[in-house]
């Protein structure tokens, strides 16, 4: 794939270091030379580096915005990931738009505008507010084109294991949010497929497929079936 990433700070720098380790192609834009300079000694050679806006679309044409497959925005400015990020799809009609949200406010802007939206402030004190709270689900993965959600719930250790015998997966599943499904159990060092049969237990990670939003819902109704 070819990558453009608009911005070369240290989220910027680590993605292309990243990318480019799995083989892709990938192009940073940045309007600071010290910046530049600095990816310039510490990123391979393949990478392409251009000084200037990325807001300004002939800067996004020399970093091969017309053969792009994703435009990834990083810089600290909301309102310039957005900007470079429209530029990339009504101009280039780069397929793929993903921005960095420095204000969990404006998340909703980005996503009415079809850019993918990640906000590392809402993560984190999502993750501090589940946390804190017994069953812990975390976010493994947002399928945002089809409002989906891969999750991981870790299942109370406080539960009685012989409570939790006869449970199967199959008498579970009617009880979870609609468009739930239960994927896959990890116990210890082991990961599973479940199936129909599968029984779950105290201290089980369990990942859910679920409908974006109804995460709490699932792990509510895992964590409270015994």
């Amino acid at each position: 794939m070819h990558i453009i990433i608009n911005g070369g700070g240290k989220i910027g720098e680590y993605l292309a270091h990243k990318m480019l380790a799995g083989g892709h192609r990938v192009a940073v834009i940045e309007q600071n030379k010290k910046k530049i300079d600095r990816l310039a000694m510490v990123l391979p050679q393949q990478a392409l580096m251009i000084l200037g806006d990325g807001c300004d679309s002939s800067f996004q044409a020399d970093a091969g915005a017309e053969h792009a497959d994703i435009f990834v925005a990083t810089t600290g400015a909301d309102d310039s990931n957005l900007v470079s990020c429209e530029i990339a799809m009504l101009v280039f009609n780069v397929p793929r738009a993903i921005a960095r949200v420095n204000n969990p406010k404006n998340e909703r802007i980005f996503r009415q505008l079809g850019i993918e939206a990640v906000s590392s402030t809402s993560v984190i004190s999502r993750l501090i507010e589940i946390e804190a709270t017994e069953g812990a689900v975390h976010a493994v993965m947002s399928l945002t084109q089809g409002d989906l959600v891969i999750s991981e719930v870790a299942l109370p250790r406080g539960m009685k294991a012989h409570s939790v015998e006869g449970k199967t997966v199959a008498e579970i599943k009617p009880l979870l949010p609609d468009e739930s499904l239960l994927v896959a159990v990890g116990r210890g060092a082991s990961l599973s497929i479940v199936n129909g049969s599968t029984v779950l237990m105290p201290g089980d990670v369990v990942m859910v497929v679920s409908k974006q939003g109804n995460e709490d819902q699932v792990r509510d109704a895992l964590c409270k079936l015994w």
